[in-house]
């Protein structure tokens, strides 16, 4: 018996697939700017250090932002000292040695700073660091 032998048509390259992969991507990083945008807040302007620390965040780091005229902001909103403090006891009963970065502006009252702190360890956060930036080079 004589079998037949039939080739596979040729179906060319799927682009559906590829398209599928290029979403999801795009997505992806859309939402991840997202959330990053909402931490770091555009109006303030940290100081300046010769020898800060080194700008690397710390996995699961919660961002403080001390504008100008003292309010604090979290996650992009904005709380007072009592709010702060029940946000931040709520993740410290949650996370042992939490992180925490305080990015003030450069021009805030110390003492609005010192304030923040002490919330920090009055809600039993004692991991703080505080965000510089290098100066820029003399034109």
């Amino acid at each position: 018996m004589k079998f037949q032998t039939r080739e596979p048509q040729n179906t060319g390259m799927q682009i559906a697939p590829m398209i599928d992969i290029v979403f999801l991507l795009l997505i992806f990083f859309i939402v991840t700017w997202q959330f990053s945008r909402e931490e770091m807040d555009l109006r303030i302007a940290v100081p300046t250090s010769e020898e800060g620390a080194d700008p690397q965040r710390v996995l699961g780091e919660i961002i403080l932002n001390v504008r100008v005229d003292g309010t604090v902001t979290v996650w992009g909103e904005t709380k007072n000292k009592a709010q702060l403090k029940q946000t931040l006891s709520a993740i410290a009963l949650q996370h042992e040695n939490q992180p925490v970065r305080v990015r003030g502006d450069a021009t805030t009252p110390f003492q609005r700073i010192v304030e923040v702190i002490d919330t920090c360890q009055q809600a039993g956060i004692w991991n703080i660091s505080f965000a510089t930036e290098k100066p820029r080079p003399s034109e």
